[in-house]
């Protein structure tokens, strides 16, 4: 019987020995790489974290301290550790856990996380609280060294020179975000205490004088000639002790250290600076941590054929113009970008997991004169909306927005579902809106988009396997797919207009119309709709959609229509298979059939 299989209780691995830790590290690696490779998930920053979640275990007791991750994705053995192990193989699954903390799962998951820079702010929200109601607890947030640079982190960090009591944060330095981390703040807490000497000094004084006050003192003398000559020990000015930084896979090292950052912290608030390896454990994650961030079922890499189709576009378009930047934050594999890098690294910008400054230096770059193009989740952009509507859209600037993952996502569940872009992007004064097909549509677009000279915003899923005829932007924004005497159904991006098209078969009279702009509507072919009922179908939140757009448009014009709409209803959607999560929605092929004879009934004819 393995260690893991032993542990009933996160109280029982306080008492294993060093050996037995390294023991249930090895055997939680095993059980994190089996069930991503059945599930699909998060495998490099979960396996880079596994000592340090062993080592946090052995030292805290969760079931009243709270462990607050950034981001999220790195929480797998986290989970296991405390109360999921025996249900972890539904990872990701319908009705199984999340891949992320949530709340409603667990009392161990201390705050719901999915996007970076909210560990810091919520952990001093703890705090604050826990000192008001005079309750003791510690609370442990840990921080990628990417998280770490995100502007909401940094307002915490820097919102006050005093810091609680019983308040660590463990900065996990991994050298990555996504993709790897080339930000100058990574740089700058990477530099003092990893250099050859710092560290090595630590090893040679217990190597000599042991665990004497000897080794003590000389260490105090050593960590005071560090703060001396430390130009900006920003950590310590921000009402933090800083300490780091330490190998966060050597368990050993993490427990002793632990244990004094323990005892520190009921005095001082700590930063713990940890240096770990991501996608330890496992060689071809060790050699491309940012190919296997996030991986489908059977570590398989995809990054979709709209990412694809992207990079290549930009590089072709980047051939004949050199004033074309493309811009990222901290997901250049996702987004398709990678190959712009490879090919016009000068071209190519990744600003780290900060969405706000990249929409707002997209702005700078715009009102000078170049072409930036943003490439950035759907999910992840919304973090950006002040930037977008002050920065950009105020000044009517050129900015092109690529929203990769728009719509449902699947088993990232609901911190990254894709469903909001269209709601917070179309009350936008000066924003056009596009939700192209296919990658022959979405290369034609983005030519367009050019073209308008004003801030575009380009939704689309992952992937997409349509196949219909192409027809340029600039000849017919919405396009005829099947002609309908009866009634017309508005599909709203790939996934929808495969939907009407599978129906619309099934009966005599009924179009479909492909929206492939949002904004603008495509009024003429309202107009010529309007006396018949038409079923708008997107992959979006019902409130604020496509829906909302044309009911205004025709209200506007004082003209009644049939009108019925299919879209997310009020209410975040859980992880899961994507097919059933368009089932749950209200947005598969039943709920349509019955929305069509619906209407076919009320006019009669049906096939």
């Amino acid at each position: 019987m393995g260690i893991l299989e032993k542990i009933e209780s996160p109280l029982d691995i306080k008492g294993l020995n060093i050996d037995e830790l390294n023991s249930l590290s090895k055997e939680l690696r095993e059980k994190i790489i089996e069930t991503v490779k059945n599930n699909g998930g998060h495998l490099s920053s979960n396996l880079g974290v596994v000592d340090l979640t062993v080592a946090l275990y052995k030292e805290f007791d969760f079931s009243s301290d709270k462990l607050i991750f950034d981001v999220g994705h790195q929480c797998y053995a986290h989970k296991i550790l405390s109360d999921r192990k025996n249900n972890f193989s539904s990872l990701r699954l319908d009705g199984g856990i999340s891949g992320f903390p949530n709340v409603e799962e667990s009392g161990y998951d201390a705050f719901c996380v999915g996007h970076a820079g909210t560990s810091i702010s919520a952990g001093l929200g703890y705090c604050t609280a826990r000192d008001k109601l005079n309750q003791d607890y510690t609370v442990v947030c840990v921080v990628g060294d990417g998280s770490l640079a995100n502007g909401l982190n940094l307002e915490a960090l820097f919102s006050s020179h005093v810091k609680p009591k019983n308040f660590i944060v463990i900065v996990n330095d991994n050298g990555m975000s996504i993709s790897k981390n080339t930000g100058g703040f990574y740089k700058l807490i990477s530099k003092s205490t990893t250099k050859r000497g710092y560290l090595g000094s630590k090893k040679v004084l217990r190597k000599i004088f042991g665990s004497s006050f000897i080794t003590k003192a000389l260490a105090s003398f050593r960590d005071f000639v560090k703060r001396v000559f430390s130009k900006n020990n920003y950590f310590e000015q921000c009402g933090f002790k800083y300490v780091g930084a330490f190998d966060g896979n050597d368990i050993k090292e993490l427990t002793t250290i632990l244990q004094q950052v323990k005892d520190v912290a009921k005095n001082k608030a700590v930063v713990l600076h940890v240096k770990t390896k991501k996608g330890m454990g496992y060689v071809e994650a060790e050699n491309q941590p940012d190919k296997y961030h996030g991986v489908g079922k059977d570590l398989i890499c995809d990054n979709g054929t709209f990412a694809n189709a992207l990079g290549q576009k930009l590089n072709s378009l980047i051939e004949k113009d050199s004033s074309i930047v493309a811009i990222t934050a901290g997901m250049k594999d996702g987004t398709g970008l990678v190959a712009v890098e490879k090919e016009h690294p000068d071209n190519f910008i990744d600003v780290g997991i900060a969405e706000e400054y990249a929409v707002t230096l997209a702005s700078g770059m715009a009102i000078a004169g170049l072409k930036p193009v943003v490439a950035i989740y759907s999910t992840f952009l919304q973090r950006a909306y002040d930037q977008i509507l002050h920065d950009v859209c105020l000044q009517n600037l050129p900015v092109v927005f690529c929203l990769d993952r728009a719509g449902l996502v699947g088993q990232d569940g609901k911190t990254h579902q894709g469903v909001f872009d269209i709601s917070y992007l179309s009350h936008m004064p000066n924003m056009k809106i596009f939700a192209p097909n296919t990658d022959v549509e979405f290369c034609d677009l983005l030519d367009y988009a050019f073209k308008l000279n004003c801030p575009v915003a380009i939704r689309y899923p992952k992937n997409s396997s349509l196949q219909i005829q192409n027809v340029c932007f600039e000849q017919s924004l919405w396009t005829q797919i099947v002609k309908g005497e009866k009634l017309n159904i508005l599909a709203v991006g790939p996934n929808m207009l495969s939907l009407a098209i599978s129906c619309a078969e099934q009966f005599d009279g009924v179009g479909v119309i492909s929206v492939r702009s949002i904004k603008p509507l495509d009024e003429t072919v309202l107009m010529q709709i309007k006396d018949k009922p038409i079923i708008v179908l997107e992959e979006n939140s019902a409130i604020g959609g496509v829906n909302t757009l044309i009911s205004q448009f025709y209200a506007k014009n004082h003209i009644g229509v049939d009108l019925s709409a299919l879209g997310v209803e009020d209410k975040f959607v859980e992880h899961g298979s994507i097919e059933n999560q368009l089932k749950e929605t209200c947005l598969d092929k039943q709920a349509l059939i019955k929305e069509i004879s619906y209407h076919i009934n009320k006019i009669g004819g049906e096939k």
